[in-house]
């Protein structure tokens, strides 16, 4: 893993092995963040990264300067990695849940809300399974009224029919889908 800018530019972690998880490409990943760094001012972002894996997103939100980046993954492997790496680096406003995704979102008693809200699910995941997390993710206001929900999937899939979709990225096998 290595992180592309920002305060901890260049750096590089090995993640643990034989860990059931795809973490999205520098070259999908510097595209991302390029499109976002035209819409937003990262010093004003609340982030929530949904399966967050090893942490590659929550790690490059945090070293461009957002406020806060709240990581959620069920895997104690990844968690522990995050908190590892976060430690190393000496970060301090990263918040790791270890939890199942859709329990997190099932219920929003605190009522936050985040600017912006990435996922990252297995690519493997079902139609329903997609629908359910994004419909949790606005039923529940996890997402503030200004805020935008990025979705990372295959190729292979689009949610342009959806009524909250936006818009689509495309870099190579992966798709970035905004909906607002």
């Amino acid at each position: 893993m290595r992180i592309i800018a920002g305060e901890h530019r260049g750096r590089r972690f090995m993640a643990p092995k034989k860990l059931e998880t795809r973490p999205t490409t520098d070259f999908a990943k510097e595209g991302l963040f390029n499109v976002l760094s035209h819409r937003f001012y990262f010093q004003d972002l609340n982030v929530l990264d949904l399966f967050a894996g090893i942490g590659s997103i929550s790690l490059e939100f945090i070293s461009r300067g957002t406020q806060e980046v709240t990581s959620v993954e069920h895997n104690s492997t990844c968690t522990k990695f995050i908190a590892e790496t976060a430690h190393s680096l000496e970060i301090e406003n990263i918040h790791i849940i270890k939890s199942d995704v859709y329990k997190f979102l099932e219920t929003n008693l605190a009522q936050r809300h985040f600017n912006l809200i990435f996922a990252d699910p297995p690519f493997s995941m079902e139609d329903e399974d997609y629908q359910n997390l994004i419909e949790l993710i606005f039923d529940n206001q996890w997402i503030d009224e200004k805020g935008v929900f990025i979705l990372e999937h295959s190729k292979k899939r689009t949610f342009e029919a959806h009524p909250k979709f936006q818009e689509e990225k495309k870099y190579s096998n992966i798709k970035f889908s905004f909906f607002k």
